[in-house]
This record gives C-alpha cells, structure tokens and sequence, in this order.
C-alpha cells in the first residue's frame, strides 16, 4: 500500500464525544489536543512527509467563551511543549489561518516555533487555526487584488483578460 505524502485531520467531535460520556465538552478537547503527539509520532513512522491538524475554524469563535479559552490555553500548551517535541522528533512546524485573530502571545509563540523548527527536516506538522473557507477565499482575493493593483491593472482589465477567474 503506498503511504500518502500528506494527511489532514479534522478534530471535530470531542466535546460530543466527551458529553456522551457525562463530562464537559472541555474534557474533550483536553484528550483530542493530548492524541496530537501520537498521531505525528504515528504519522512520521508511517513515512508521511505532511500532517495538517485543523484545530480551531473562524467558526469556534462562536462557542462560549470558556470553551474558546480553554481551546486557546490548550493550543498555547501544545504550542510550548512543542518547542521540544520537534527537536526530539526532528519535526518542522507550520501554521495556517488567520492569525490576526490570536493573542499578541499566541502569534509570537508561533512565530518562535516556525523558526525554531526550520531546521527539521521529519515530519511537517501543519496546524491550521482560525481558519475558514469563506475567510479563505476574501483573504486569497484581496491578496490577489492588491497584486493586480500594483501592477497598475484595473478591475475591467482583469475581467477582460481573465486573469481573476
């Protein structure tokens, strides 16, 4: 069987998980967050080159606050004791969505990481937070705008050419 050179999970479903069992929601997340070293540990041993863990969508924001920061002290805990799981596990780190949205202290933590972990040449675990498709899709257009309006080009040029389809 050929291994994927990429896999991407969606944690989705524990704190469901964890109501069914008589706990809060946050015992949930607390356990998903806890399998993540696991699964890159199973993943690099399996010869996977990238693991993309979508974590956080811009959708979570609208959870109660409690639940959004628990995410957020788990995902803060995660994000330091990462700093030495990439060095022992020769891990690369990466993070995609908005990060404009996050704490000051989140951004330069991720920040800190990338860099740290640049060096890895294992595993690239990819964590995707405050993403979304529809954030996506105005991020990517406006970056593509900005691109054509620099270039002098106006928005008829663009539709007439086609070069924003």
């Amino acid at each position: 069987m050929a291994v994927p050179e990429s896999v991407a999970i969606i944690m989705d479903g524990n704190g469901r998980w964890a109501k069914s069992l008589g706990k809060p929601r946050t015992y949930g997340h607390k356990v998903g967050a806890e399998n993540v070293e696991k699964i890159c540990r199973a993943a690099d041993a399996l010869g996977i080159k990238y693991l993309t863990i979508y974590a956080f969508s811009t959708e979570n924001w609208k959870r109660p606050e409690s639940e959004v920061s628990t995410l957020m002290s788990l995902i803060k805990t995660y994000l330091n004791r990462c700093i030495k799981t990439c060095k022992r596990d020769n891990m690369r780190f990466r993070i995609i969505g908005d990060r404009s949205g996050l704490s000051k202290e989140l951004q330069d933590l991720i920040v800190k990481l990338e860099d740290v972990s640049s060096i890895y040449t294992g595993l690239t675990l990819v964590i995707a937070i405050n993403y979304g498709s529809r954030d996506e899709m105005r991020r990517a257009f406006i970056k593509t705008g900005k691109k054509f309006l620099s270039e002098g080009k106006s928005l008829d040029e663009i539709k007439e050419k086609e070069e924003f389809v």
